[in-house]
């Protein structure tokens, strides 16, 4: 790949079987790529993105680093982590209403030291921009990251992770039929797809959207994928069969919680120890355990299930009273 980055995260991070959760389904077998466990702020699939963006931002000697997401986003807190690390300031454009006490990500932000700057859904990519107009204005030299730090460079964090999974599999001695994970922003979905080319992944790569169609997401990723490509100089043919993803899932919407995603986050709980998020892996497992009690893998495949994180989302309301 053609741009270095600032290796932060805990990597490699480990494949766990989850042999108990495979037995309660019968199903096929299901394992765990543990990127919850990537360190720097609680962790998470982003500061493998963060990585790239970060060693970009340093190139054009930023000094504030900038993004946008909801009140509970896994990737602002995970920016606002990253930027502490490197000493940098770090302004976020949050969509919500600021509440009277901070918890879960956002008492995180703020921990961290970011500023936070309050937006309506509707109207926080114009914010952002606004934000980041202002700071250039006042000499702090930003850097933009985008939603999910999806974005061309930003996806090389999860081509690079494609060539880690290649080396598990071989120290595991076999290789994975299925790849499950969450799809929102697009930039993980889109490097996997490229890693997977790049790195002879055999399997199949399934997203589980969070929100939005099948066909806007498809795009998305579609799109990112051409530009991680011309990024790098990279010539390789992407089949439309490679891009899958389920919109069966989204249920009442980003960031509403129903019975599949708590139903999901028990099981992993109960069964594993294992902690899912609210908003995301609980969703894309909800997806997966769906698919699984409906015959769509077979008994003898072998599933990982990718845990992009996000816990601390567990003990911010409402979710904290929806899962009591």
């Amino acid at each position: 790949m053609k741009f270095s980055k600032v290796p932060l995260a805990h990597l490699p991070t480990r494949i766990e079987y989850l042999s108990r959760l495979s037995e309660v389904l019968e199903g096929p077998q299901i394992y765990c790529k543990r990127d919850d466990q990537t360190g720097l702020g609680f962790g998470g699939n982003k500061i493998r993105k963060l990585e790239f963006l970060l060693a970009e931002a340093l190139q054009n000697q930023a000094r504030t680093l900038v993004s946008v997401g909801a009140i509970q986003s896994n990737h602002c807190r995970q920016v606002a982590a990253l930027a502490a690390r490197a000493g940098l300031d770090c302004i976020l454009v949050l969509s919500g209403k600021q509440p009277e006490l901070a918890t879960g990500n956002l008492y995180l932000d703020q921990l961290f030291g970011a500023e936070i700057v309050w937006a309506d859904r509707d109207n926080r990519l114009q914010l952002l921009d606004a934000v980041i107009e202002q700071a250039r204005k006042d000499g702090r030299a930003p850097y933009k990251i985008p939603y999910g730090g999806s974005n061309a460079v930003g996806a090389m964090g999860y081509m690079e992770a494609m060539h880690e999974l290649r080396e598990d599999e071989k120290q595991l001695g076999f290789n994975f039929d299925w790849i499950v994970t969450a799809s929102s922003s697009g930039g993980t979905q889109a490097g996997m797809i490229l890693g997977a080319l790049a790195w002879l992944f055999t399997g199949k790569i399934l997203g589980i959207a969070i929100e939005g169609t099948t066909a806007e997401l498809s795009q998305i990723i579609r799109q990112l994928i051409s530009e991680c490509m011309d990024l790098n100089q990279l010539h390789m043919r992407v089949p439309e069969s490679m891009i899958n993803v389920n919109d069966a899932y989204t249920g009442m919407g980003y960031g509403v919680m129903g019975e599949p995603e708590v139903e999901s986050i028990r099981l992993f709980a109960k069964h594993e120890g294992l902690l899912l998020d609210p908003v995301y892996t609980g969703r894309a497992a909800a997806g997966m355990i769906d698919l699984i009690r409906k015959g769509f893998f077979s008994k003898e495949e072998k599933v990982l299930f990718w845990h992009t994180g996000g816990t601390p989302a567990l003990f911010a309301e409402p979710y904290l009273s929806q899962l009591q």
